[in-house]
């Protein structure tokens, strides 16, 4: 089972890029709707017991968790520490049963994939591009962003040149939907036509 790991930048396109890839039939496991899940379900518990007050009925507030972390590089390993293995173990998960249903192709959708170290967890690596401006613009048309928030963002990843240079295949969406659809169909019969 090939297991393709997508990743790209903040605003490069990797959730409608990954929405393409599940209507070619190809199961999607999202790590972001993952950590979703996890704050509203088995995480809560653990992040309020290392950070008092910041679950609000059940659930983990991202609001009143921020401070807590934001410019915090302890809090934020202290906070992965509690997270990434949960994630981890619900990636497995969901490998063992796409495996069981006999997938032949699998997309692991791994927002910091190089900043993490997953290149390991993968066969393959498709990243999302597209031109700076682009980014800037669909990133800002965001509720709640500002440009300091996004240069916050853009400061702790890798910067888009260097994971364009590590990728196996890239897709620009900043060409259009036809495009970026006509790309992961060109990834997915090349990746299927090898032995």
């Amino acid at each position: 089972m090939i297991r393709i790991g997508l990743t790209g930048s903040i605003g490069m396109g990797k959730s409608t890029t990954a929405k393409m890839f599940a209507a070619q039939g190809v199961p999607v496991h999202d790590a972001d709707a993952i950590v979703h899940a996890l704050y509203e379900g088995r995480a809560a518990p653990l992040i309020e017991a290392a950070f008092p007050g910041t679950v609000f009925e059940g659930k983990v507030d991202r609001t009143l968790l921020s401070p807590h972390v934001l410019g915090n590089p302890e809090a934020m390993k202290q906070l992965e520490a509690i997270v990434h293995p949960l994630v981890r173990e619900e990636e497995q998960k969901f490998l063992k049963n796409a495996k069981a249903a006999g997938h032949s192709i699998v997309l692991l959708d791994i927002p910091l994939l190089f900043e993490t170290s997953g290149e390991s967890r993968v066969d393959v690596i498709v990243v999302v591009t597209a031109d700076p401006e682009v980014q800037r613009q669909r990133v800002l048309e965001r509720p709640g962003m500002s440009e300091e928030r996004f240069q916050a963002i853009l400061h702790k990843q890798m910067p888009d040149t260097d994971k364009r240079k590590q990728a196996d295949f890239q897709i620009d969406t900043g060409l259009g939907m036809e495009a970026a659809e006509q790309s992961v169909r060109s990834i997915l019969k090349t990746l299927t036509a090898r032995p």
